[in-house]
């Protein structure tokens, strides 16, 4: 069939000792945490003996280290300060008050204050226009200045002038009658300075500057105060809304699935005529390795091991840099990979791979790695047995990029599929590798330890066969000259994801295993995203578990993936990267408009999960949704935007002149909790808190909170067949579930009749986004003020009448929006942990990979034992109704059924989207719901539920009600203590 495999010496091989060590049999033989002698009874078979005369002219460099970026820590409110109720509406100006052009200046009467530093820096100086005077207080933090205007005023602004000596937080109180104080505003964070507060709307006589915490050792200090009344330079005025279009629920509605090419963009796998597998993927740089932690790490008595401390405690020296994304990801960083493996083809005995690579600029030849050296002890966070043979062994040894950009192949053939390289059919060049032996190694036996050590008998090297389980690693290895010639003055050297792959059958997510966590296919049972699933992380970075592509994503779809995540990491107003080195996004500049909540959808997932939990008074939830609207209802059942705020709050704003932050007001802040105790069946209490809300301005006869979801798997939910959604709804349930599937217009496609199409609503927490193209561009708009071609306006924020006219304000273009989607869509999910790692003797396991097997297992029985399955749905078969091919034909785990479900009062509000009223939530996917907190590091606090008030999931469950509470009363009265703890650690395995 010519299969002709080149003979003769093996290229590179790591197996003696007795030849000069390149770097990359360096890097072959030993390891990160290596022993400084490999152990000579690894040595190869004699047709494997390394040819000599290929040491490269100059010395490689090591890819320079990139840690993960440190995670910013949220600014929230001190503990123990006091919040006020919003003011009530008889203390703000009318929504329909008649706001002139201009403003004028409002003086106040008198200015007093808590106890002053001296009697000469006293209140009244922050009204004598007078920059050489101020007011100075003692040096307490709860010391407060306040103004009388002498008579209720209306008041539209506000200016303090700070002296050096300012407030870090303090709030804004108005009163009538100097005793009973409301809250106007409250600021954390605050950087002092000339700060400027707009569209205040009080209508009230006193208005007081109460602190909270100093920012120096000194009193607080005023230079001025101004104010000024309302007016449309400082004043929002009220909205002319409009209603949003729903279909009728009336009719008989049958939604029209949404509709991808027959073909996905990129084929990931496919089968020649002959009967060759051809497996592509897609690699991106990396600075450090798989099986590499903060801590060095090696067996008892085999070297020095930093997981533990000197009583044998674990002890953590921080992250691994194996998950994180290097600088300037998005650039020339990734790379395709070819596998053609003849396994299958009829007469073939002996299989082999050959390994063709497409770069995005010239590369030197070499740096591919095979089989982990696992009969080495020494050998822990990284190191392989075989770098297979490299057709012409001079694109390495010359020291040159000898290896030139070859262009992708056509989708489902091969670039050479007749011919080859030098007689290796299917080769494109000399820079291609053919791997098909399984490299000769020590055999193992254990030490007085239980180390599993080479014993000093020899395995033979082999031909492989199908089933051989497989690492492989490439290697990004160009040089400056390249890298110029393509305009990248960045870094030309990077390691890679590591992989693992079956012969005859594909890749596979692993694990690792004994010895010294040798990699191993993950149980197919542990896949909750299918064969894309994220492998099992020994880097510990688990604040980046919810950042990774496919597993198996395509060669071109990892650019696709890079660029997207950019622009989610992209702030839509200055453009620059949340994380350091990172070019400018210059199409992303100047996207926002003046009020939003956050800058980049980063903002409010964080790590790509959920957005920060009300956890105390004051906090401004800015990093969630708030949704509004008028109580009253359509003939359809449907309710308009909310005349002052539009269809959301938006909390955040700036100058769109100078760019700078300022504050509008729109912000909603927790005013209080609601605590219950539930007392289980064996007498432990379950603390529950529902926290409440306030506003900064009128509150909203309807409003609805709800934190960001985690990003992951959001392509294969958008997969799932809708006759697969439908068939989960019940009529007849013994638990009274029921669930709903939402009917939404699709806002780009119409029918036959010039009519919007009915899609079935899928994403957000009602279920009210058809497509994730749809739920991007509704976030943007809402939670950014960011237009796409979906919402050309910033006017859409008040409803559809003056949403698509003639004006459009600049925003996500079309490619912008199809990168974030695409992004998206190859968004994977982390396999479940629910199988044990082969941690070595004496290592100290990551937390979140030292599980109980069989505890997981007995709680998988609980949840489907009290029901939580009959909404939770386990398993799920994917469609081909996906522009992706990762994502098509999957068996997932998702642990929903897309429908919404009534949950009862406690968890309503009075909002409704469609189908979706107020008691009525889409149930949201359970995998990687164990990753919540590591997600989200130690920067913040994250719950549960719409609107995170459970702070962990027993609490999420105790609130269950409505079409849960027949599960959640099993969970309370019934199951025993083990039960439920089987049931949490199954739970925390997702």
């Amino acid at each position: 069939m010519g299969y002709a495999i080149k003979k003769g010496p093996k290229k590179f091989s790591p197996f003696l000792t007795t030849f000069v060590l390149t770097p990359i049999t360096a890097l072959l033989l030993f390891g990160c945490n290596e022993a400084t002698t490999p152990n000579t009874n690894t040595g190869s078979d004699s047709d494997q003996q390394p040819s000599t005369g290929i040491t490269p002219s100059q010395p490689d460099p090591e890819p320079e280290f990139e840690p993960a970026p440190a995670h910013g820590v949220i600014a929230i409110p001190s503990k123990d300060a006091p919040s006020l109720a919003s003011p009530p509406l008889s203390m703000l100006i009318s929504p329909d008050y008649d706001l002139p052009d201009t403003s004028s200046r409002i003086v106040p009467v008198t200015a007093t204050s808590s106890e002053t530093q001296n009697n000469n820096n006293t209140a009244d100086k922050t009204l004598d226009d007078n920059m050489e005077s101020r007011w100075e207080s003692t040096r307490v933090d709860d010391a407060w200045i306040a103004f009388d205007f002498g008579e209720k005023t209306a008041i539209g602004s506000m200016e303090l002038v700070w002296e050096n000596a300012h407030a870090d937080e303090y709030a804004i109180y108005i009163s009538n009658n100097d005793e009973d104080w409301f809250q106007l505003r409250y600021r954390v964070d605050s950087k002092g300075g000339n700060e400027k507060y707009f569209n205040l709307k009080a209508d009230a006589r006193y208005i007081k500057i109460q602190g909270i915490k100093r920012s120096t050792q000194y009193g607080y200090s005023i230079f001025e105060a101004k104010f000024q009344s309302p007016s449309k330079e400082n004043t929002l005025p009220a909205l002319a809304t409009s209603r949003l279009a729903f279909p009728d629920y009336a009719q008989n509605l049958t939604p029209v699935p949404l509709e991808n090419s027959e073909d996905p963009i990129e084929t990931i796998q496919f089968t020649l005529p002959d009967g060759r597998l051809v497996t592509r993927f897609g690699m991106m740089g990396r600075s450090r390795h798989a099986r590499e932690r903060g801590e060095e790490w090696n067996e008892i008595g085999y070297g020095k091991n930093e997981t533990v401390d000197a009583n044998g405690n674990p002890q953590d020296k921080g992250p691994g840099a194996h998950l994180n994304f290097v600088a300037n990801y998005f650039k020339n960083r990734t790379w395709g990979v070819e596998f053609i493996d003849n396994t299958h083809v009829p007469g073939v005995t002996e299989p082999s791979i050959v390994v063709n690579q497409y770069f995005q600029q010239d590369q030197r030849g070499g740096g591919h790695a095979f089989v982990r050296r696992f009969d080495t002890t020494g050998v822990t966070g990284f190191g392989w047995m075989s770098p297979g043979d490299l057709l012409d062994d001079s694109t390495y040894s010359s020291g040159e990029a000898d290896c030139k950009v070859v262009a992708k192949p056509p989708q489902d053939a091969l670039k050479n599929p007749d011919s080859g390289y030098n007689g290796v059919k299917g080769a494109n060049d000399g820079c291609s590798v053919v791997f098909d032996q399984y490299p000769r190694h020590g055999k193992l036996v254990a030490d007085a330890n239980g180390v599993l050590v080479n014993s000093g008998e020899t395995v033979p090297s082999r031909p492989l066969k199908e089933g051989d389980v497989i690492e492989f690693t490439s290697s990004f290895f160009s040089t400056r000259e390249a890298m110029d010639a393509i305009g990248d003055s960045g870094a030309l050297r990077y390691y890679t994801n590591e992989l693992t792959y079956v012969m005859g059958e594909g890749l596979r997510p692993w694990y690792g295993v004994q010895p010294r966590l040798m990699n191993e296919p993950l149980p197919l049972e542990t896949l909750q995203g299918g064969l894309g699933s994220v492998s099992y992380d020994y880097a510990d970075n688990a604040s980046f578990i919810y950042q990774q592509p496919h597993n198996n994503i395509g060669m071109e779809n990892m650019q696709r993936f890079v660029e997207g995540r950019r622009w989610l990491h992209t702030n839509l107003w200055t453009g620059e990267h949340n994380e350091a080195n990172n070019d400018r996004n210059d199409d992303g500049m100047h996207l926002q408009g003046p009020r939003f909540n956050q800058s980049s959808c980063f903002g409010c997932h964080i790590n790509n999960g959920r957005g920060l939990a009300p956890v105390v008074l004051n906090q401004k939830m800015d990093t969630m949704a708030v949704r509004v609207a008028s109580a009253e209802l359509d003939a359809n059942g449907q309710q308009a935007p909310n005349s002052i705020y539009g269809q959301a709050m938006q909390m955040n704003a700036r100058s769109l002149t100078t760019g700078q932050p300022e504050n509008w007001g729109g912000g909603v802040w927790v005013d209080g909790f609601e605590n219950q105790d539930v007392v289980l069946n064996d007498g432990k209490v379950v603390k529950l808190s529902k926290p409440t809300f306030a506003f900064e301005g009128p509150t909203p006869e309807v409003f609805s909170v709800r934190t960001a979801q985690p990003l992951i798997g959001m392509g294969l939910l958008e997969a799932i067949p809708d006759e697969t959604i439908l068939s989960f709804v019940k009529t007849n349930d013994p638990d009274g579930v029921k669930g709903v599937a939402n009917m939404i217009f699709d806002p780009e496609v119409k029918n036959q009749f010039d009519e919007p199409v009915v899609r079935l609503g899928r994403y957000g927490w009602k279920a009210a986004k058809v497509s994730l193209r749809h739920q991007i561009a509704g976030a943007a708009l809402l939670d950014m003020a960011v237009t796409s071609p979906i919402f050309p306006s910033r006017e859409c924020l008040a409803g559809p009448a003056n949403c698509n006219t003639q004006h459009q304000d600049a925003g996500l273009s079309e490619d912008a929006l199809t990168l974030m989607t695409q992004y998206l869509s190859l968004l994977a999910v982390p396999a479940q942990r629910s199988v044990v790692s082969g941690f070595p003797k004496g290592v100290s396991p990551l937390s979140y990979l030292d599980v109980e097997p069989d505890k997981i297992a007995r709680g998988k029985t609980v949840f489907e034992e009290i029901r939580c399955n009959a909404c939770h749905v386990m398993e799920v078969k994917t469609g081909t109704n996906s522009a992706f091919a990762e994502v098509r034909n999957q068996t997932i785990h998702p642990y929903t059924d897309m429908l919404l479900h009534d949950m009862g009062d406690e968890l309503g509000d009075d909002l409704i989207e469609g189908l979706a009223e107020g008691n009525y939530w889409r149930t949201p996917a359970l995998w990687g719901l164990g990753y919540t907190k590591m997600v989200a590091d130690s920067g913040y606090e994250v719950g549960f539920l719409h609107d995170s008030r459970a702070r962990t999931i027993e609490e999420a469950i105790v609130w269950h009600a409505g079409e849960g509470q027949a599960s959640r009363d099993r969970y309370v009265n019934e199951l025993s203590t083990q039960e439920r703890d089987d049931l949490l650690a199954f739970l925390n395995s997702l």
